[in-house]
């Protein structure tokens, strides 16, 4: 398989589905991993890159929406389908609310579903080096970064980081421990967070980032 195909984690705990889908996935160009429990797919997730992301919601170890959910928090903004039994509208609420672009119930159509992985895919390549701010966006490429239409600022690596685990969620608040771990895994104080959301501040004004009282830090809201 050419190692410029592009990549799909499949994370699935139904053999005989898992290794159709291979085939079907293989057979359209991509290269495929597959973990057939949450916990296996956690692990993939958060240390291989993949450039699209099929996920089963009912899933050993890990359920597939906390595995979502976790990879998310760890800043992995893979594009991610979501493929369940489960399809009543709340569920796929519930999926698109974890971090899910996109949601498909089984039974399932093949041709639609490759459909929407190459759909992913475009949106995926056209945002995936830039992330919006209120007003402005980061180009995570140039950590250039614009809040409130003012002209752009060249933010250091460490900002970049911080900024851009805010900006990928931006409607979750961080704990400072949160932001810690994502951004910070060398430090071990809480107020290195705190010094870099001054910076951040300082840089793009006071509004780039919010204070939660009593919870922590999240993207500015305007």
């Amino acid at each position: 398989m050419n190692a410029a195909a592009p990549s799909v984690l499949l994370v699935e705990d139904e053999t005989r589905l898992a290794d159709m889908l291979c085939r079907l996935l293989v057979d359209e160009g991509y290269r495929v991993d597959i973990a057939a429990d949450g916990q296996r797919g956690l692990h993939l997730g958060l240390t291989r890159g993949y450039d699209v992301l099929v996920l089963d919601r009912g899933l050993p170890a890990i359920d597939g929406l906390d595995l979502l959910t976790r990879l998310r928090l760890k800043g992995v903004t893979t594009p991610t389908l979501v493929l369940s039994a489960l399809g009543l509208p709340a569920d796929r609420v519930a999926g698109l609310d974890a971090g899910a672009e996109d949601y498909l119930a089984k039974p399932f159509d093949i041709d639609e579903l490759l459909a929407r992985l190459r759909a992913l895919r475009r949106r995926h390549l056209d945002a995936a080096r830039t992330l919006p701010l209120p007003g402005g966006a980061l180009d995570l490429d140039t950590r250039l970064a614009s809040v409130g239409g003012q002209p752009p600022v060249r933010l250091s690596e460490r900002e970049c980081a911080l900024l851009a685990s805010l900006a990928a969620r931006p409607s979750r608040v961080f704990s400072r421990a949160e932001l810690l771990e994502l951004v910070f895994d060398d430090a071990d104080s809480e107020v290195t967070v705190d010094t870099y959301v001054h910076y951040l501040r300082r840089k793009l004004g006071t509004r780039a980032v919010d204070t939660v009282r009593g919870r922590g830090y999240q993207l500015g809201t305007r």
